[in-house]
Parts: C-alpha cells; structure tokens; sequence
C-alpha cells in the first residue's frame, strides 16, 4: 500500500517532455536565466486554472550553499519571485533553508530518494511563528517522484502549516502514463 503524500494539493503546468525537459534544463543548469519569466507565467497561468485555495506563502525549494555558489542562482526562486507578483501572494526565499547538502535526487533510483532527502530542510528557527496556520505553497521547476515535496511538506506541517501545495512547472510523468 503506498502512503499519500502529506501535501494537499499538486499543480504542474507541463510534462517534462520535450520541449519543456530541453528548456528547464537550459534555465536550471545553463544560467538561461531569460526562461523564468516564461517559465512562471506557465505555471502561473496552470495556477489560476486550477481548484485548490490560494495559499498565502510561496516557499521556493532551497538549495545547499554549496550549490547555489556553484550555479549561482535557485531556479526555484527565480520562479517564486516572478510568480508572487502575478498572484498577489508573498514569496520568501530565506524562511524554508537546505540545512544538509544532498546529491542530486537524479543519482538515486526512484525508491531511494526519500531518503536521500530526508532531515534536509528546517524551518528558520527565529521564524517558525510565521508558518502557523497558512496554506503554503512550495514552488520548484521539476517534480519526478515527488520524495523533496513531500519531506518540506513534513517539515513545513510540523512548524504548523495549515496546507502544503507544490507547485512545478513539470512532472515528469509516471512509466506508463501516456
């Protein structure tokens, strides 16, 4: 029996498929920093299409130290910022934080990746009261297995969330799905 994941609610605007797997690699690894504001109105625009309440935060998903000095930009947030304005919702980038630096999800086999990920977010300790009672979504370019949203989403209900949403521009589609 497989466990629901702990968020509410998912929203991805495409398949990574082409053209969209080309394109979010070019924005996420390749600086094509000029794709986001495309790459949000997508999202934005699956968004406002969709069912679910709007949340009153938009979290990016952080990354390590490390690699955000390394790429020199979170594509997550490059999303969130853009999207925040579009949606009259508030976005932070510092009150959700990486605290464990992970390998890529993508050098684990899908059944390994919760664990790959697991204790590596935290809430910003002086922050927490923040999170209280708030719909929030989490906002990334790519879900595949869905092992990262769902451990923010922990972490996120634990600090008091009310609802976690995740927001994607893709999600890789299920073997099988057509």
């Amino acid at each position: 029996m497989v466990s629901p994941p702990p968020f509410e609610h998912s929203t991805a605007a495409v398949d990574y498929a082409y053209p969209w797997d080309s394109l979010i690699t070019r924005f996420k690894f390749h600086g094509a920093l000029d794709l986001a504001p495309a790459l949000a109105h997508c999202l934005a625009a699956a968004v406002a299409g969709g069912e679910a309440p709007r949340p009153s935060l938009l979290l990016p998903v952080p990354l390590s130290t490390a690699r955000l000095r390394e790429r020199g930009y979170n594509q997550a947030w490059e999303l969130a910022r853009r999207l925040a304005p579009v949606l009259n919702c508030p976005a932070d980038a510092h009150l959700l934080l990486r605290v464990r630096d992970t390998p890529h999800q993508l050098a684990f086999p899908p059944g390994q990746r919760a664990g790959n990920v697991r204790a590596a977010f935290a809430i910003e300790p002086q922050r927490s009261a923040e999170l209280r009672g708030r719909t929030v979504a989490i906002v990334d370019d790519v879900m595949t297995t869905g092992a990262t949203a769902a451990e923010i989403a922990r972490v996120l209900l634990q600090a008091g969330a009310a609802q976690v949403q995740v927001w994607v521009v893709a999600r890789t589609p299920r073997p099988g799905d057509a």
